[in-house]
């Protein structure tokens, strides 16, 4: 950046408004930069895509974090989605796919490894951060959130890491986040996909707060004038948050996702089902519309994420998505769901006794040459590991 430039934009600073946008040619701006006082304010501007990151968001939201860090007038940073409808519904997936099915493995793991340095770069952030939940948080959406300081959860939050679904597994930091919440309820969360409301996330730690969302502008100029972030809340309405089943089933949840394998769970979810458990019966069924490899991947993700660092717990998560990316059921899985919508996804093995649990096993295990670090020190543009040039 020239002198000029630097001198333009803290001109701008001082005025209160530095605006900065990523857009695509000839579109709207994909994601804004903004500073408003001592806050630094990201938007998501893809409504339309319910705000799903692509790779030029995720480098472009790195680079500006990493500004702001160093950026003394800038004491806390506040993301949000734009439209009303999600606050971030995940990562581009259908561009993922198209990449994949056309061979460009190099380019596919350049987003997953953007996406997850973003991720550590908000867990290991030196300043408040906090995000306004408006709306859907999947997938991506749940990591540039989750691992923030403050999770603020409108009236219409709807959270889930559907992933199983789609033939991946629950990643953005899933394998360090989910194990930690109380009791199976992680886990229940990471084999079902479920998607859970404002006052279930209250309950289990997703959420920090809940507020309006006509408050979300309010929230952001308090946040803006400086001060104690808890202070943005006083004498503000929030919104009724009625809880759901991590409440309502806990019991349920905790006596049969306390297995050591997917294969239990179902069988417990089976027995309770026939004791005249609803809930069990529909979540029984739910589990055997998922890829049997996802499944058997996210269940060992939670066996093995409450001892792994946050650092860790993403590089495992690199490490499945790199073999994954390479098989079958996640291109099956989001033509089904995504492309096609005939919701008949042919998954490879179609039943969990046919799973390679020793394949799943070296799945967790170190690629060939140097791996990316996820603790918040490198840069989305710094040199690709070397697994990456394989064909």
């Amino acid at each position: 950046m020239s002198g000029g430039q630097k001198a333009s934009q803290h001109q701008a600073s001082q005025q209160g408004a530095l605006q900065r946008d990523v857009r695509e040619p000839s579109a709207e701006p994909e994601i804004v930069f903004e500073t408003r006082g001592e806050a630094g304010l990201i938007t998501l501007t893809r409504p339309k895509a319910l705000n799903a990151l692509t790779l030029p968001m995720v480098e472009a939201m790195h680079r500006q974090l990493r500004a702001w860090a160093g950026d003394a007038r800038v004491s806390r940073v506040v993301v949000r989605g734009s439209g009303g409808r999600a606050f971030c519904a995940g990562g581009d997936i259908r561009q993922i796919h198209a990449l994949g099915k056309a061979g460009r493995h190099a380019d596919v793991m350049a987003f997953w490894r953007g996406e997850y340095w973003l991720d550590a770069t908000v867990k290991s952030y030196p300043k408040p951060y906090i995000a306004l939940i408006e709306g859907i948080v999947m997938g991506g959406g749940v990591g540039i959130s989750l691992h923030g300081d403050v999770r603020v959860a409108a009236g219409n939050y709807s959270f889930a890491m559907p992933e199983t679904g789609i033939g991946f597994f629950p990643d953005v930091g899933a394998t360090y986040a989910l194990p930690r919440l109380p009791g199976c309820t992680g886990r229940y969360l990471a084999l079902t996909g479920a998607r859970i409301g404002a006052g279930d996330a209250l309950a289990v730690g997703l959420a920090t707060h809940a507020a309006r969302a006509d408050d979300f502008e309010t929230i952001i100029e308090r946040l803006a004038g400086g001060g104690a972030i808890a202070r943005a809340f006083d004498g503000l309405d929030a919104p009724v948050t009625e809880t759901g089943p991590l409440v309502a089933e806990r019991v349920q949840i905790d006596a049969c996702f306390s297995a050591d394998t997917v294969t239990e769970v179902l069988a417990r979810l089976d027995a309770a089902a026939r004791d005249g458990s609803a809930f069990a019966g529909a979540t029984a069924a739910t589990i055997r519309t998922r890829s049997p490899t996802s499944l058997t991947i996210a269940l060992a993700q939670m066996r093995r994420g409450a001892g792994l660092s946050f650092a860790e717990a993403m590089l495992a998560e690199y490490r499945l998505c790199e073999r994954v990316m390479r098989g079958h059921d996640f291109y099956e899985g989001v033509r089904a769901v995504i492309i096609d919508k005939d919701n008949r996804p042919a998954w490879q093995p179609a039943t969990l006794d046919a799973v390679d649990a020793g394949a799943i096993e070296a799945a967790f295990g170190p690629l060939d040459g140097p791996e990316p670090l996820f603790d918040g020190s490198q840069d989305p543009h710094e040199a690709a590991p070397a697994a990456e040039a394989r064909p």
